[in-house]
């Protein structure tokens, strides 16, 4: 089987590769990135050491030839949060909604089997009542949202008019750590806040609800959308746990008991946060019983302090460095190396230019020289 990963130098994608290189150990696998987060590593060792080629494209200009003799698609690239989506909203639908349908057609025309959509619980936007399941309205509030709700759409008509099996997993709010670990997430951003300042200063009231789950848990998700053979060539569903519904608040204080000494601040006077939704996770629970997520919140607590200890998290100030995404695309956009469409430009003909970057080509020899 070959699986072609797109935007797999991320957060999400060092942990794909790694369980699928476990999982489906005579795999081919094929990374496709453009390599702006590559030098975000908060591990020793490239995560693409696993794969068996690594390819540096921006999903956006992908050829049809890329697609020749896969099997499947896990498709992971995008502008991958609120903050970036905000600012760079017209690209963000550029490459989360329109890239995404036409990598899926060149896809689906060149006989790939199997699409997984990295999606998101986030197109639920607020949700008042109970807990949102597949067959509630979606009320996308952000520009990454909206993105992702587009997506999804223009996916259900590709996979209604091929062969190609499409399955959108609407993924709770990613946590933990990872080869490439994201501080713009809310339990890490708790998790180094609490090692770095000793508080956890939570922005809202602390009572809007998210709902979480671990990467090696979406990485387990997607082994299982690759190989589903429920019958239905599309497929939209919520990926998480009813366990891990929580309120910001009470994600701030299970932070604080696992970090001593931790004291948690809550804005009271905070405007409401009109991103809260709960989400049902029934339908996953019973199409994929052998994949449920495994990890725990006091499990990813733990799982984040040992891995930054170990990553060297020194600066007080991490909300500056380069484990906030959105620092990486300011730093590159103000250097010259990259413009506001995020493309790189004539002036990043020489990587070295790009803080912390290597000549791509060979870093992908190292990679797979092991």
């Amino acid at each position: 089987m070959k699986i072609l990963i797109t935007g797999n130098m991320g957060y999400v994608g060092p942990a794909v590769v790694s369980h699928l290189r476990r999982a489906m150990p005579d795999c081919l696998l094929v990374g496709v990135d453009t390599g702006l987060f590559a030098h975000c590593l908060t591990q020793a060792n490239l995560p693409e050491r696993l794969l068996n080629s690594q390819v540096f494209a921006d999903v956006r200009d992908l050829p049809a030839e890329l697609f020749e003799g896969v099997d499947a698609v896990v498709h992971l690239a995008a502008v991958s949060n609120d903050p970036m989506g905000g600012r760079f909203e017209a690209v963000t639908d550029e490459i989360n909604h329109r890239a995404t349908l036409r990598t899926a057609e060149l896809a689906a025309r060149m006989g790939v089997r199997s699409f997984v959509f990295a999606s998101s619980c986030s197109m639920y936007g607020f949700a008042e009542g109970g807990a949102r399941t597949e067959a509630d309205d979606l009320n996308p509030l952000t520009a990454y949202s909206r993105s992702k709700v587009a997506a999804e759409i223009g996916l259900g008509e590709i996979a209604r008019n091929s062969q190609m099996t499409v399955s959108a997993l609407r993924f709770a709010t990613a946590c933990g750590f990872s080869g490439r670990t994201r501080l713009d997430l809310v339990l890490n951003d708790f998790v180094a806040s609490a090692l770095k300042t000793g508080r956890v200063s939570v922005l809202s009231d602390g009572t809007p609800w998210r709902p979480l789950i671990h990467v090696n848990d979406m990485a387990r998700a997607i082994e299982w959308a690759l190989l589903r053979r429920d019958g239905a060539n599309f497929l939209a569903v919520n990926v998480g746990s009813e366990d891990w519904n929580y309120q910001v608040r009470e994600l701030a204080e299970a932070v604080a008991a696992s970090v001593a000494g931790t004291v948690v601040e809550i804005n009271k006077d905070a405007p409401p946060d009109r991103r809260s939704y709960r989400v049902n996770f029934d339908l996953y629970r019973s199409l994929a019983p052998a994949h449920q997520p495994e990890v725990t919140l006091a499990g990813a607590i733990a799982d984040l302090k040992n891995g930054l200890a170990a990553a060297g998290l020194k600066d007080p100030d991490y909300r500056s460095s380069q484990l906030v995404r959105l620092n990486v695309l300011t730093q590159a956009i103000d250097g010259g190396s990259l413009g506001t469409d995020l493309r790189y430009t004539a002036n990043s003909s020489d990587l070295g230019s790009i803080p912390g970057f290597k000549d791509p080509a060979l870093q992908t020899r190292e990679a797979m020289s092991g």
